[in-house]
C-alpha cells in the first residue's frame, strides 16, 4: 500500500496557497506518495469525511491560480484561540473523532497550511496523536519562527500599485489619500507598501498616532507647494490613548472584525486642516490575485520541505525562511505570539531618513 498523506489550508484564504498544495503533491508523487485534500479546513476530517485525492498530474496549473482549491474556514468546531496569545482548547471529543478519521484515512502525517489560528489547531492535533507538518500562511506577516510568510509579498506588491494608482488622483484634486491596508495588529503590509509607494504619513499600530503630528506633515508640504498628501494608515493602527477602530466602533485587542479606520482618519484630517480628504480601503483586494514570483518560490520551497520533513519523521514542527535556507521550527514556538513591526528597527528608521511621517 502507498504512502498516503493529506493537506489542509485554513484560515483566510491568501495568494500562494494552491502554489503549496502544488508543491506539496507533486514533491509527495515524486516519492511515490500519494495526497488526499481534506476540504473546508479542519472540519473537513470531522464525520461525514470531507476529501478529495490529488492528482500531481492535474496540479501545474495551480502554482499561479489564486484562492485554494480546497476551501479554507476560520469559522467552525475547530476554534484554537480568541485572540493574539489567547488560547482555547479544542474540545477533545472533537480531536479524537479527527484522529479517528484520520487513522481511517490511512494518513502517515497532514500537512496545515495556515496562520496563527490554524497551526495552534495543529499543535493541538499534534498533540491527540495526529502527526503534524506546518507550512505558515499569512497575508500579515505576523508569525514568529520565518523572516517572511507566503502571501506578504503579494499582498504588498498590490497595495504599492494601489498607491501609485491613487496619487495621480490626489495630486489632481489636491487632497488627501487615507488607503487603508490590512495587517490586523502588525503593520507589515503598511509600513512596506507606504515606504515603497512614497507616502508621506504611514501609521502602523506598533506607533501609537497623533492627529497634530500627521497635521503638521500635511502643513509642511503646503508650505513647499505639494498640495496633496498621501496617507497609508494600518487596520490596526491606535491614536495615542485611543483603541482600535472595528466595524462596531472601537475596542481592545482580540480577534475583532477591523476596519473603518481610514474614514475616521480622513474626517478628522479634513476638520482639523480645511483639506477635502478621502478613505480608500482596499480591503479583501489585497488576500486575492495571482502570486508574485517571490511567493511562488517561497511556497514551492515550503512545500518541498514540508515532504522532507514527513520523510525523516520531523513532526509537530513548521518549515520556515531563515535566508538563504528553508529551516524547521517547532510549532510551539510560533504560534500564540505577535510578530510585530520593530519601532526603532530599519524599515522604521528608513521611512524617518526618507522623511516619512508615523503619527508619533
Amino acid at each position: 500500500m502507498k504512502t498516503r498523506i493529506g493537506i489542509l489550508t485554513g484560515g483566510g484564504d491568501c495568494p500562494g496557497l494552491n502554489a503549496v498544495i502544488y508543491a506539496v503533491v507533486k514533491a509527495a508523487a515524486k516519492r511515490g506518495w500519494e495526497t488526499i485534500g481534506v476540504l473546508g479546513g479542519f472540519d473537513g476530517l470531522l464525520s461525514p469525511v470531507q476529501i478529495r485525492p490529488l492528482d500531481y498530474r492535474e496540479m501545474d496549473g495551480l502554482l499561479y491560480l489564486g484562492g485554494t482549491v480546497l476551501g479554507t474556514a476560520n469559522r467552525g468546531r475547530f476554534t484554537a484561540k480568541v485572540g493574539h496569545g489567547e488560547k482555547r482548547a479544542i474540545d477533545p471529543a472533537i480531536l479524537a473523532e479527527a484522529k479517528k478519521n484520520f487513522d481511517a484515512l490511512g494518513l502517515r502525517a497532514l500537512v496545515v497550511v495556515g496562520g496563527d489560528g490554524s497551526l495552534s489547531i495543529g499543535l493541538q492535533c499534534y498533540g491527540a496523536g495526529i502527526p503534524i507538518v506546518g507550512v505558515p500562511k499569512t497575508i500579515d506577516n505576523d508569525i514568529e519562527g520565518t523572516v517572511v510568510t507566503f502571501g506578504f509579498d503579494t499582498a504588498v506588491s498590490f497595495a504599492t500599485e494601489a498607491i501609485d494608482r491613487l496619487r495621480p488622483h490626489a495630486q489632481s484634486h489636491n487632497r488627501v489619500l487615507v488607503v487603508e491596508m490590512m495587517g490586523r495588529y502588525a503593520g507589515w503590509i503598511a509600513a512596506h507598501s507606504g515606504i515603497a509607494g512614497g507616502a508621506s504619513v504611514v501609521l502602523i499600530p506598533e506607533i501609537p498616532f497623533s492627529y497634530e503630528s500627521i497635521c503638521q506633515k500635511i502643513a509642511e508640504r503646503e508650505a513647499e507647494g505639494k498640495h496633496f498628501t498621501m496617507v497609508v494608515v494600518a487596520e490596526g493602527a491606535c491614536e495615542k490613548g485611543g483603541g482600535y477602530v472595528t466595524q462596531g466602533g472601537t475596542g481592545a485587542p482580540g480577534e475583532a472584525r477591523l476596519g473603518g479606520i481610514a474614514a475616521v482618519v480622513a474626517a478628522e484630517i479634513a476638520k482639523r486642516t480645511g483639506k477635502e480628504s478621502r478613505p480608500c480601503v482596499l480591503g479583501y483586494l489585497q488576500r486575492g490575485g495571482v502570486p508574485t514570483t517571490f511567493d511562488r518560490l517561497l511556497c514551492t520551497r515550503f512545500g518541498a520541505s514540508a515532504i522532507r520533513l514527513i520523510a525523516d519523521e520531523k513532526y509537530g514542527r513548521m518549515v520556515a525562511l531563515q535566508p538563504p535556507d528553508i529551516a524547521d521550527v517547532p510549532i510551539e514556538l510560533a504560534v500564540g505570539k505577535l510578530r510585530t513591526v520593530p519601532p526603532e528597527g530599519d524599515i522604521i528608521r528608513t521611512g524617518r531618513a526618507m522623511g516619512v511621517c508615523f503619527g508619533d
